[in-house]
């Protein structure tokens, strides 16, 4: 092995840095960081790894000199750190940069890309691999429930990687998946979204389209063949595309589906193994959809049926997706992540199937600038319409959109209220809890929606519910703490 690096990463505290962190340690080498106040779980992850890290940016944090600079997508070009690294001529990479040239040469990366499901059917796949003793790497880009961690350097072949089209750092605007070296991809949607760096749709079709065309002849594409888009990026491959989905022109699809409270059971016919039952304990069509995607690549590197089905009946979904926090007061509280029109659509009747008869209140945070544009108003209006109640957030954004930009979510309340859905926008977070609170009662489900922190809304509201609810039995669940959010999409 050669002679251990000592490596610093600047904005060491991000979802997708600190897992690599850990995973340089792991490797030997001597790893420190810098970012701005770290919160669990990142804080608590890299202390157990023993990964000294420095609150605030200077020239100073990069004594002793590195022999290698990592550079969060969150740092800046002005960022002081960054520009002593660069004036210092210290070696400087991206985090994409840094997971490919020391994890992923030598393996058969498994690249899980599109604008929706990437971190859930990455999780899938992470677990399916570990279930049927393949022992994967893998870095998700979300807390596994099944597994002990979100990153493992594995001794398998497959390295499972989230494969992230955000911008890979300040001096490479290109998507974090061109560096992930794919031997085969899961595209799971081709939708508009991260409009701060793909200004047009046509701009992110082509970053698509240029993953495809780094998929090497001999390797695989798994594409949502029901997905709008999906089909034309995928046509631009240079290997084989297997489609799944649900539609009639699919090479795997189900020959039944039903959904239950808990998930889904299909019937899946397979050509060695024949008609295969499959159950999925995680509720949505979208959920079965990631399932039917990592079915197919595992089947293709040679995992049994049978072994393949008993992993994705025991899977137990991703935090933050879905999350049920607890219940007080009889008002039971869950936490997503859904942000965009689509993921919103999905997830309202997900929660409809596993709360089947009771109230359903969304409260919902435009948190990226692409959530907050006004094109998606109608998406929203549509995506918002299977709920009992919606509750809105100020737009985290707002002054960095321009006013004809900009989501009217009073104009969306009142849509949705004119079609029976009870809305409302609140002003401020604290008004917004005030509001659902008066709002609730004993019966019904609150989600909570948000791609970031939500100011601790999610749990805020649990604690409030419980001080209220003295004397009623309460359920709990157990929790982490929530990440900071870094992407300012």
């Amino acid at each position: 092995m050669p002679a251990p690096l000592d490596i610093h990463l600047i904005a060491v505290g991000g979802t997708g840095m600190a897992p690599l962190a850990c995973l340089l340690s792991e490797l030997g080498h001597r790893v420190r960081g810098s970012d701005g106040p770290l919160y669990p779980p990142m804080s608590t992850l890299l202390a157990a790894a023993g990964i000294e890290t420095r609150v605030g940016y200077g020239p100073e944090n990069l004594e002793p000199r590195p022999d290698l600079v990592v550079v969060g997508n969150a740092v800046r070009r002005d960022n002081p750190e960054a520009a002593a690294a660069r004036e210092r001529g210290l070696e400087i990479v991206s985090m994409p940069q840094a997971l490919a040239r020391f994890f992923l040469a030598g393996r058969r990366p498994l690249v899980v890309a599109g604008t929706h499901g990437k971190t859930t059917t990455s999780a899938l796949a992470a677990w399916v691999y570990h279930a049927c003793g393949r022992d994967p790497g893998y870095l998700v880009g979300g807390v596994p429930r099944n597994l002990e961690r979100s990153f493992a350097i594995g001794g398998g072949e497959r390295f499972v990687v989230e494969g992230d089209e955000y911008n890979a750092a300040y001096f490479d605007r290109g998507p974090k998946f061109l560096h992930y070296r794919p031997q085969t991809a899961i595209l799971t949607s081709v939708e508009h979204d991260h409009a701060d760096l793909y200004a047009r749709p046509e701009d992110l079709l082509d970053a698509y389209e240029r993953l495809m065309a780094i998929l090497p002849p001999d390797g695989l594409l798994v594409a949502h063949g029901d997905g709008p888009g999906v089909r034309a990026v995928a046509a631009r491959a240079r290997c084989p595309v297997v489609f799944y989905g649900l539609g009639a022109g699919c090479d795997v699809r189900p020959a039944a589906w039903e959904p239950h409270a808990g998930g889904s059971r299909c019937t899946l016919p397979d050509p060695e193994a024949g008609e295969i039952e499959l159950t999925l304990p995680v509720p949505g069509r979208h959920n079965l959809l990631n399932a039917l995607a990592v079915w197919t690549v595992a089947r293709r590197d040679g995992l049994p049926a049978a072994a393949i089905a008993g992993a994705l009946a025991r899977f137990a979904g991703v935090k933050r997706r879905q999350e049920e926090l607890g219940t007080a007061g009889g008002v039971t509280v869950v936490d997503d992540f859904a942000h965009h029109p689509t993921a919103v659509g999905e997830t309202v009747p997900a929660l409809r199937q596993r709360y089947a008869g009771r109230r359903l209140v969304v409260v919902f945070e435009p948190r990226t600038l692409t959530a907050g544009r006004a094109m998606f108003f109608d998406a929203y209006a549509a995506a918002f319409a299977a709920a009992d109640a919606v509750f809105f957030a100020p737009l985290f954004h707002r002054d960095r959109l321009d006013p004809d930009e900009r989501l009217d979510l009073e104009r969306l309340a009142a849509a949705l209220a004119h079609t029976g859905v009870e809305s409302a926008a609140a002003p401020t977070i604290d008004a917004l809890s005030t509001r659902v609170l008066a709002f609730v009662r004993p019966g019904d489900v609150v989600v909570t929606m948000s791609s970031g922190s939500f100011e601790g809304l999610p749990g805020s509201l649990l604690e409030r519910l419980r001080a209220g609810a003295a004397g009623v039995q309460e359920t709990v669940h157990p929790t982490g703490h929530q990440t900071v959010d870094r992407d300012t999409s």
